[in-house]
This record gives structure tokens, C-alpha cells and sequence, in this order.
């Protein structure tokens, strides 16, 4: 069978079945061009010959205005969505099973609609009842939203087509099903499905749709990782379930900062928002012990001062353990060779514990230098002063590297009542009143002047 042969005008992009010398379109002679397909092989398999319509194009120069933004009045959440909540976005929520995903968003929907913004919350998992339950313990039964529990993806999206809200939250994207796909609801197939419809629908209709995600026992949500693509915003919740510190963190988002946090305790009345993390993740720590140091961390744009606990015991197995919780252990590992091999301080022999204290979890490299504080101070049985503070990278010659933003993290624990900081030389420390620097040159440095040792 002869493929199709297609022709257009090259002056003005008029279509014709066959060539002639003149456009009927424009009137032009010899404009009449044979089109090349836009891909080979079968139709039904590939693009084949019929065009598209042209797209408009724009420079880097073209300048738009920011996207508007609806606040919910919860500073924490604000700050996390990037400033408030855009429109037409979509945004997935992942966290452990109790962790308190569901009260979150609920607090959330009700904050937003007495904003003014129409909401509607859709759950999978429980019955209305149970949400209405929740709301009244919440002290939320008198907030605007509107409620529904369906799975049938279909119908979700026929009655959000119809009553167009400004935001939708779907509790969760496992239990729901699209009935053009055979297989059961959760699986690959049906959650990248109905990740793809809820998504696109709220490019095109201008609602802002809060998905929920089960994660797994990696801690990753729960589906295909194609589905964090889809979305705009990924949002994790953080925290262990017999803590009552709870922490929501952004690893993508299109319209703000990612790695932003916000800190959340929760409370008999739901989750209340933390103003101020470096003190309520310090409030527990008593008097100096040795194996605790205090970090000065940045999370997102904000400065943040946590605890580092370090225990350093015998070990009675031939094969010493290395136990963290709130950090990376491969990184642990790196920091104990490099004290061993640039310092001449073993840990063969020994079982090492670290805890980051209030369930927090880091990723950046600045907290090497408090990780090694803690350990030395444990295995020495040595107590770090209590007033003081200590970041900084350590590389694996023994120098030690500044940290970014070296004066907010400054300023914070200056705030907080700390009088002294142990920070590696150079990077823009400014002038902070009240606070005495220490700045060793490296590692070795650091055990002597710290430790009396090196």
C-alpha cells in the first residue's frame, strides 16, 4: 500500500492533497512543498504523516508575572509549598502509615476553605464518618469543606469537573482505580494511571490537587518514581510515631526552594506548627554529657541547631557495630577512617552508636565536624561545653572545609544563648555580638585545641 504523500504552502502553511503551481490559501505560485513525515514506520505505531498544529515560542527574555498564591494561615505549611499554594499544581504527600498525613491535610483543607478557597477532600481509605470524627476532634466540624469517600477515578474526576473547586485532596492515590486499566487498585499500572489523569485535569481545569502516597519500607513513595515527575511538588512527612516531633520536607517543588522544612508537634488537638525548631528540638537537652555536641545545620533557608548524641562502647563481638539513626552511615564510616587515619584515634574494637536527636534527619555534609566532636567526646568521656555549637565538612586529608551560610547559622545560636562556635577557617562569618569563634585549620587541629590531644 503507497504511503500518503502530504503537501503544504511554505508562505503561509496551508495544507492541499496533491501539488499545484498556486496556493488556494495565499495565492503564491511554486509555494507548494512535499512534507516529509514526522516519523517512519506503520501509523498505528509512530507519529506517521499527519502534522500537528505549530506551537508558540517565546525567548528567555520574555518576563511573566509570578504565579498567585493562596495562604492557609499555617506558617510552616506556607513555607514549605514555597509561599502559599499555586494554582493548578500538583502535589504529592508521602510518609509512613499513623505518621499523621491525614490530619495534616485535613487541617489544611479546613485552613484553606475558610480562606475562601472551595475544598474538597476525597477519601479512599476511610469513611466519611471516620473524617467527620477526625474533624470534630480537630475542632474543625464548622469548616467549609466539602467531603466524599470514592475510589472510582471516573467519578472523582466527573464531580470535580462539575463543581470545580480551587483545591482537591485525594486520600490516597494507591486506593484509587481507573476502570480503562486492568489490574487491582495500587498497582504500578493504576497508580501511574491515576497519578497522569489527576494530574493533567488540574493543569487544565486550574485546580490545585494534594495527592497522598503510602511510602515503602525504603522510606520512597510507594508506585512508579515517574509519578514524583509528574507532579509538581514532592512532599515528605517525617518523624517517628512515638515522637511527637513531625517534620515535612520538600525534595521537589517547582515554585520554591526544595530541602525547605517545616516543623510540626503533635498535640491532642492535631498538629500544631513549631515557629521556632532549634528550640524545640534543644528543649530536652540537659546538662553536658560526653557524646553530645550541638550542630549548627541549615534546612531549605532556615538555620537550625540540633543535637548529636555519639555513644563509644567495647565491643564484646569480633565484629564492632556502627548503628545511625538521622544520618548517612556511609558517610559515619568515612569520618571514623579519616579520625584514624589523620589523627592516630582508633575505633577498632568499639561498638559507635549516633543519634540525631528529635528525629530529625541530615544530609549535609557541614555536620562531619559535629559527628567527629560527638565521637571524641564520647570515646574520651569528655563533655563539649555547653554553650557552644560546631559545624564544618571534613575531607578525607583531615582539612577542614566552611560550610555555606556560616553567618546565619552563626546568628541562630547566638539567638539561642550559645556563646562559643567551632567552625573551619574561611567562609563570611560577619559579626555576631557575643559569640566566640574558633576556627582550626584541620582536623588535627581541631582534637588538639578541642581535646588537648593531637
Amino acid at each position: 500500500m503507497a504511503k500518503t504523500k502530504s503537501f503544504s504552502c511554505s508562505a503561509c502553511g496551508a495544507a492541499h492533497a496533491r501539488w499545484t503551481g498556486r496556493c488556494d490559501g495565499c495565492g503564491a505560485w511554486n509555494t507548494i512543498v512535499q512534507e516529509a513525515p514526522l516519523s517512519a514506520g506503520p501509523a498505528s505505531k509512530s507519529l506517521g504523516t499527519r502534522r500537528g498544529q505549530a506551537i508558540a515560542l517565546s525567548d528567555l527574555a520574555t518576563e511573566e508575572a509570578p504565579p498567585p498564591r493562596t495562604l492557609c494561615g499555617v506558617a510552616e505549611l506556607d513555607r514549605v509549598l514555597g509561599g502559599g499554594l499555586v494554582p493548578a499544581s500538583a502535589i504529592l504527600v508521602g510518609g509512613d502509615p499513623g505518621i499523621g498525613k491525614s490530619t495534616l491535610l485535613l487541617q489544611a483543607a479546613a485552613r484553606f476553605a475558610r480562606t475562601g478557597l472551595k475544598t474538597i477532600y476525597v477519601s479512599g481509605e476511610e469513611a466519611s464518618a471516620q473524617v467527620r470524627m477526625r474533624a470534630r476532634r480537630l475542632g474543625l466540624a464548622d469548616a467549609p469543606v466539602q467531603l466524599a469517600a470514592e475510589t472510582n477515578l471516573r467519578d472523582i474526576l466527573t464531580t470535580l469537573e462539575a463543581e470545580k473547586p480551587g483545591l482537591a485532596i485525594i486520600d490516597s492515590i494507591q486506593t484509587m482505580w481507573a476502570d480503562n486499566v486492568d489490574s487491582a487498585p495500587g498497582s504500578v499500572s493504576q497508580v501511574r494511571a491515576a497519578a497522569h489523569e489527576l494530574t493533567s485535569f488540574a493543569k487544565r481545569h486550574g485546580i490545585s490537587i494534594i495527592m497522598v502516597g503510602h511510602v515503602t519500607k525504603d522510606g520512597q513513595i510507594a508506585g512508579p518514581r515517574v509519578v514524583e515527575h509528574m507532579v509538581d511538588t514532592v512532599l515528605y512527612f517525617e518523624g517517628e510515631r512515638g515522637h511527637q516531633f513531625r517534620i515535612l520536607r520538600a525534595v521537589k517543588n517547582r515554585f520554591g526552594p526544595a530541602d525547605e522544612i517545616g516543623v510540626f508537634e503533635m498535640t491532642g488537638a492535631g498538629l500544631a506548627e513549631v515557629t521556632n525548631p532549634s528550640a524545640l528540638f534543644l528543649s530536652e537537652r540537659g546538662t553536658p554529657s560526653p557524646g553530645s555536641a550541638v550542630f549548627a545545620g541549615i534546612e531549605g533557608t532556615r538555620p537550625v541547631l540540633v543535637e548529636l548524641q555519639a555513644l563509644v562502647a567495647s565491643s564484646p563481638h569480633s565484629q564492632p557495630r556502627r548503628t545511625v539513626v538521622g544520618w548517612d552511615g556511609g558517610r559515619l564510616a568515612m569520618i571514623l577512617a579519616v579520625l584514624e587515619a589523620r589523627c592516630g584515634i582508633p575505633f577498632a574494637g568499639l561498638d559507635v552508636y549516633l543519634n540525631v536527636a528529635g528525629g530529625l534527619k541530615i544530609s549535609e555534609p557541614a555536620a562531619d565536624l559535629a559527628v567527629a566532636a560527638a565521637l571524641l567526646s564520647a570515646r574520651e568521656d569528655a563533655a563539649l561545653p555547653a554553650d557552644c555549637v560546631v559545624f564544618g565538612e571534613i575531607s578525607l586529608s583531615g582539612a577542614l572545609r566552611p560550610a555555606s551560610q556560616t553567618e546565619n547559622r552563626l546568628k541562630e545560636a547566638q539567638k539561642l544563648g550559645f556563646t562559643a562556635a567551632i567552625a573551619p577557617a574561611g567562609g563570611k562569618t560577619g559579626t555576631v555580638a557575643g559569640l566566640t569563634l574558633t576556627r582550626p585549620g584541620d582536623l588535627t587541629g581541631f582534637v588538639g585545641e578541642t581535646f588537648g590531644a593531637g
